[in-house]
């Protein structure tokens, strides 16, 4: 099993890429809780340079309210992270895949909870 649906933007920049998922995000009912810039963190702490490369928290508060009442352990597992990187010929966009993360815990009701998210962020990502 993958844990991650991935789509690469052929020629759109990390920065357009940035901007157009987060408004797809938040059309599919995601807020960004974190961001975390690798790139200017590698550079900061450890003096390399790497290509751009952004890890975005998102969470839907619906779905992470419903997935806390049924799990309350679950919260080490949030937010739902998803990846920008510079590849050839334009960015990539990886979102990981809760149904794939959420194998850890021995919950069917928390399983269908995850399938619902991972159906939001696969289309947050194709609408991207």
């Amino acid at each position: 099993m993958t844990y991650t649906y991935n789509r690469t933007l052929p020629d759109v920049d990390i920065d357009a890429a940035d901007t157009r998922i987060r408004a797809s995000l938040a059309n599919h009912g995601f807020g960004i809780l974190t961001e975390i810039d690798v790139k200017a963190t590698m550079k900061k702490k450890i003096d390399v340079d790497m290509e751009p490369y952004r890890i975005l928290g998102a969470c839907n508060p619906k779905m992470a309210y419903k997935a806390i009442g049924i799990e309350p352990r679950v919260g080490a597992m949030l937010p739902c992270n998803v990846i920008l990187r510079t590849v050839d010929g334009g960015t990539e966009i990886s979102a990981i895949d809760p149904v794939a993360s959420m194998q850890a815990i021995d919950n069917d009701e928390l399983h269908n909870v995850a399938g619902e998210v991972r159906d939001m962020m696969r289309a947050a990502v194709d609408a991207a």
